[in-house]
C-alpha cells in the first residue's frame, strides 16, 4: 500500500479509501490507484482487514473423528456434505475454516476457534456420542449448528434427517420383496444408526417378525465395515436373505464381500444402503438406498447458524427421507 501511495503521489489513507471504493476519493484518483494496484498485483488481505475493522465472516466447519475407527475424510458422504456446506456458505458471502477434531476433544477444542475470534460460529458434522459436550457449548452461548439426530434434552440446534422413518422405509421395502431374514449393519453406539435401527425394528414388528439379535452387526462407517460385517454374519451361521446397511459405503463393501463368498445380489441377498451418494446410482448392481437431502441439509445448517449469530431463535429441524429403488433390492412392489 505504501508503494502504491508513493507512485500515485497520495497518502496511504487515500490508497486505503480508494481500494475500498470510498466516495471520499474522487473518481480520477481512485481509478489511478486501482490501475496501479492491478499492475502491482495488489490484493486486500481480508483476514487482516477483518481484524482491523473488527469484522469477521468466517464460519468454522468441523468433521470430528473417533480415534479408534478414524473415519477418513475420503468417505463419499462426508465429502458431499463438506462440498455442500462450502457452496452454501459461499452463497451467503462467508469463508469456511475447516478442521478435524478428535471426538474426545470436542468439549474444549470445538470452542477454541470461536473463543479466539477466528470464527463467528461453528457447524459440526455428527454428534459422535458427545451429546452432553455439545449441550454444554450451547449453554455457553457458543453459536453451533450440528448435523445429527434429534435427542432428548437437546440444547443445541440440530439439523438431520428422519432416521426412524428412513430405517422403516428400507426395511418395509425389503419385506415387500418377500425377505424375512434381514440383517442390520450399523454402529448402535451412534445416535443416527440407533434411530435407523428403531425404524428397522418397528417395520419388523408391524409384520409380526421378532428382531433377531444375531442379525444385527455393529460396525464403523469404514470401507472395511461392510466386509467385516458380512464375515461376522457368515461366521455366526445364521441364515439371511437381505441386508440393510446404515450407509451406502457399508452397503457397497458388503455387496463385494457377499460376491466373494458366492452370494448373488439381489437374487440370494437383497441389499439397501443409506445416504444416496452419487456412486450409488452407477455401482453394480445399482444401489437401492434411503436418500438424505444433503444439499438442503447444508443450506439449513448455514441458515440456522447465521440466525444464532444474529441472536435469533434457531429451532432444530428434521428433514424427510426418501427411498430410492434400484437393482440391488429388486423393484418396488
Amino acid at each position: 500500500m505504501a508503494d502504491i501511495a508513493r507512485l500515485a503521489g497520495v497518502s496511504t489513507a487515500t490508497v486505503s479509501r480508494a481500494l475500498n471504493h470510498s466516495p471520499l476519493v474522487n473518481e480520477e484518483t481512485r481509478n489511478r490507484i486501482l490501475e496501479l494496484a492491478a499492475s502491482l498485483k495488489y490484493s486486500i488481505n481480508i483476514g487482516a482487514q477483518n481484524l482491523r475493522l473488527r469484522q469477521n465472516r468466517t464460519i468454522g466447519v468441523v468433521i470430528p473423528f473417533d480415534r479408534k475407527s478414524h473415519q477418513h475424510l475420503t468417505d463419499p458422504f462426508l465429502l458431499t456434505m463438506l462440498g455442500s456446506l462450502a457452496d452454501a456458505l459461499t452463497e451467503q458471502g462467508f469463508d469456511m475454516l475447516f478442521s478435524r477434531i478428535a471426538t474426545d476433544e470436542l468439549g474444549t477444542a470445538l470452542a477454541a476457534p470461536f473463543d479466539s475470534g477466528r470464527v463467528i460460529g461453528v457447524i459440526v458434522v455428527g454428534q459422535w456420542g458427545r451429546h452432553q459436550e455439545l449441550n454444554e457449548l450451547a449453554a455457553r452461548k457458543v453459536p453451533i449448528a450440528v448435523w445429527g439426530a434429534q435427542l432428548p434434552q437437546q440444547l443445541y440446534c440440530c439439523v438431520g434427517s428422519d432416521n426412524v422413518s428412513g430405517g422403516r422405509l428400507a426395511t418395509e421395502h425389503l419385506l415387500a420383496q418377500g425377505r424375512r431374514r434381514i440383517a442390520f449393519l450399523g454402529d448402535l453406539d451412534l445416535p443416527e444408526p440407533a434411530q435407523r435401527y428403531r425404524g428397522y425394528r418397528a417395520a419388523l414388528e408391524r409384520h409380526g417378525i421378532d428382531a433377531d439379535p444375531q442379525l444385527q452387526v455393529s460396525c464403523p462407517f469404514l470401507p472395511s465395515g461392510g466386509r467385516d460385517a458380512v464375515t461376522t454374519l457368515l461366521g455366526r451361521g445364521v441364515p439371511f436373505d437381505a441386508v440393510f446397511a446404515c450407509s451406502d459405503l457399508l452397503a457397497m463393501t458388503a455387496i463385494d464381500s457377499l460376491r466373494a463368498h458366492g452370494r448373488r445380489v439381489p437374487e440370494d441377498v437383497a441389499v439397501v444402503g443409506y445416504d444416496d451418494i452419487e456412486q450409488s446410482s452407477y455401482f453394480h448392481p445399482r444401489l437401492t438406498t434411503v436418500r438424505q437431502p444433503i444439499g438442503a441439509a447444508a443450506q439449513a445448517l448455514v441458515a440456522k447458524l447465521l440466525a444464532l449469530i444474529d441472536g435469533a431463535p434457531a429451532p432444530s429441524v428434521e428433514l424427510p427421507t426418501e427411498l430410492v429403488v434400484r437393482a440391488s433390492a429388486g423393484e418396488a412392489s
